[in-house]
């Protein structure tokens, strides 16, 4: 985590102008930690309180904006704090008896929300507003591609029964959840969707 605040802030001091590429890089680094702590067999008695340290930082940065890399955007946001609560909620839900669930909800969301919003604004594409967020279709659809990578990964990983049709449902549960992102609320509503549908997926 120290590693990936350190690259946010050296992108925002490199490209001062790109607000939004450094906390995608928070956003993105902070994904692999929950799989990390899965192999390293963190229990969840560290998980969780750790989880929850964490969650209050980013609370009192959205506060007090005392790092700007990580919250100041242009707009009023506070998916960093919602993210913080749905890792902290996927711990306590699946940590003990079902991590895969967990490292589910917080991959797709961290590269598959993360690289839409980067990609979408880089390449020009039809695009859409949802409650004044606006949306693209090369974004959605990189949504969309990513989650179905990571949900086939975590699939081989954890050697479960693969059902493309409930796949391809929670995969679309995904970017649907997505869409809807006004003030952040889809880095709570993301990882919590997919994390619950995890197991009905590999049943």
């Amino acid at each position: 985590m120290a590693g990936v605040l350190g690259s946010a802030l050296a992108c925002r001091q490199r490209w001062p102008n790109q607000r939004e590429l450094s906390r995608k890089i928070v956003h993105i680094g902070t994904g692999p930690v929950l799989p990390l702590a899965w192999f390293l067999q963190v229990p969840i008695s560290i998980a969780v309180p750790c989880a929850v340290v964490v969650t209050l930082i980013a609370f009192i940065n959205h506060r007090w904006n005392l790092l700007p890399a990580v919250e100041d955007v242009g707009r009023n946001s506070y998916g960093t704090v919602a993210y913080g609560i749905a890792i902290c909620l996927l711990l306590i839900l699946f940590w003990a008896e079902h991590p895969a669930a967990a490292c589910a909800g917080v991959l797709v969301m961290a590269f598959g929300d993360g690289l839409a919003g980067l990609i979408g604004r880089a390449v020009n594409s039809p695009n859409w507003s949802v409650l004044d967020q606006r949306k693209s279709l090369i974004g959605t659809a990189t949504m969309a591609f990513t989650s179905a990578v990571v949900l086939v990964v975590l699939v081989l990983v954890t050697q479960s029964p693969l059902a493309p049709l409930r796949l391809l449902a929670v995969c679309t549960l995904a970017v649907g959840l997505e869409q809807m992102s006004i003030w952040g609320i889809d880095n709570l509503s993301v990882p919590l969707g997919v994390g619950l549908s995890w197991t009905w997926m590999t049943a």
